[in-house]
């Protein structure tokens, strides 16, 4: 098995405490489905910050930034893919970027 880092990049935030609690839901049930595969849940994340070359900063997050990150078990970047599109995050609009972790 490999280490795939996914990064979680946009989603839209529940409006009501009602949606909240369903998307939890989701999350929490796309994770316990995946069982052992689950490496780390990973969580949400605030507002990126770039530091480029030189020293220079940027507070935007880029042009995509990420929300979020888990690490996964997977077989294959194929299998990683197929973990990956039961994700909620694209039922809110959001997608996933899909690494495979190189160990050292």
């Amino acid at each position: 098995m490999t280490k795939f880092l996914y990064v979680y990049h946009g989603g839209s935030m529940p409006q009501s405490e009602e949606e909240g609690a369903k998307v939890m839901k989701a999350w929490t049930d796309w994770f316990a489905g995946l069982g052992a595969a689950v490496v780390d849940g990973g969580a949400p994340v605030g507002k990126s910050q770039t530091v480029s070359p030189g020293g220079s900063v940027a507070n935007d997050g880029g042009a995509n930034p990420a929300s979020g990150y888990s690490v996964i078990d997977a077989k294959d970047p194929a299998d990683a893919e197929r973990i990956a599109k039961g994700c909620p995050i694209l039922d809110a609009g959001g997608s996933i970027e899909v690494a495979p972790i190189i160990q050292m």
